[in-house]
């Protein structure tokens, strides 16, 4: 049975086979079915977590446990609003923080990260994603924007779309004009103050 728990760039969760390099959480947002209900997150406090982490064992969409989602790598969850988890990634934390820290001016516990994220990735008259417009020509890599109506990474002077088993082919970066960006702003100034996000293996450079 294929779970709906594959998170997109675009905040999407749908249903793939293949589970991605990263696992995360937002509460519990699936019923006795293993099926996803109407709500998409039950707190603020999105993390991303490893795959793998002290030996702990999960039985994906057991009721009453947290819902696991998944995604193809680092920049997708930070696209769709997660965090390094501060337990099993906390060199990435650490890192995020410092970066957080130098775009920001300030150094916030977790739970003051997660509100200010929250505001930053949700439309509250929509509850989906919230996007904003930026000159292409300014934005860090590591930042998902939509090109031809669909994701993709920017990385030095080419995008790479995206695609649900792993980047597909690049393309040259436009050098300027406004594009719609996925990635919350908050999160694009922690990218361009130096945090960089774990790609997938088979990223294509």
């Amino acid at each position: 049975m294929t779970l709906q728990n594959r998170v997109l760039p675009s905040g999407e969760i749908v249903a793939l086979p293949v589970r991605g390099t990263f696992m995360g959480n937002r509460g519990i947002v699936h019923g006795e079915d293993r099926a996803l209900g109407r709500a998409r997150w039950r707190h603020p406090h999105w993390i991303c977590c490893t795959l793998s982490f002290k030996g702990r064992r999960r039985t994906p969409m057991t009721p009453g446990r947290y819902t696991e989602l998944f995604f193809l790598d680092d920049a997708v969850a930070l696209a769709a609003g997660h965090r390094p988890c501060a337990e099993c990634r906390r060199a990435d934390y650490l890192r995020f923080l410092d970066a957080w820290e130098r775009a920001h001016g300030a150094r916030p516990k977790a739970p003051e990260v997660d509100r200010l994220l929250h505001a930053a990735r949700i439309d509250p008259g929509t509850r989906c994603q919230r996007r904003h417009r930026a000159e292409v020509a300014a934005l860090p890599d590591g930042t998902f924007l939509l090109h031809e109506d669909a994701p993709a990474l920017v990385q030095g002077e080419r995008l790479h779309p995206f695609g649900p088993r792993g980047y597909t082919p690049p393309v040259p970066r436009p050098r300027t004009g406004e594009v719609t960006v996925l990635t919350p702003a908050p999160l694009v100034e922690v990218l361009r103050a130096g945090y960089r996000p774990v790609l997938h293996p088979l990223f294509i450079e």
